[in-house]
């Protein structure tokens, strides 16, 4: 349980911080756990595709990468809905 908990705050954290680098000024709780989730996801995707190892890992979580791949989904998402909402 208390695994669990860490990975949702990791997440939260990697989501809220990708969020900021791709524009976006406000996210809530839930929103910034998705995004770190979708992040680490999207990242890992990329990383093994281009064969990038993972720099920075914690509780199995490449954080670098779960950063990077919730920026890459939160600039896609304004992309679609036509702009940044902040």
């Amino acid at each position: 349980m208390i695994r669990f908990l860490i990975l949702l705050v990791i997440a939260s954290f990697c989501g809220a911080i990708g969020a900021k680098l791709a524009g976006r000024n406000t996210t809530g709780c839930l929103t910034s756990i998705a995004l770190g989730f979708v992040g680490a996801f999207i990242g890992g995707y990329i990383s093994r595709e281009l064969r990038i190892p993972d720099l920075l890992i914690f509780q199995g979580i490449p954080i670098l990468w779960s950063v990077a791949g919730a920026a890459i989904f939160v600039i896609l998402l304004n992309m679609l809905s036509g702009g940044s909402r902040n």
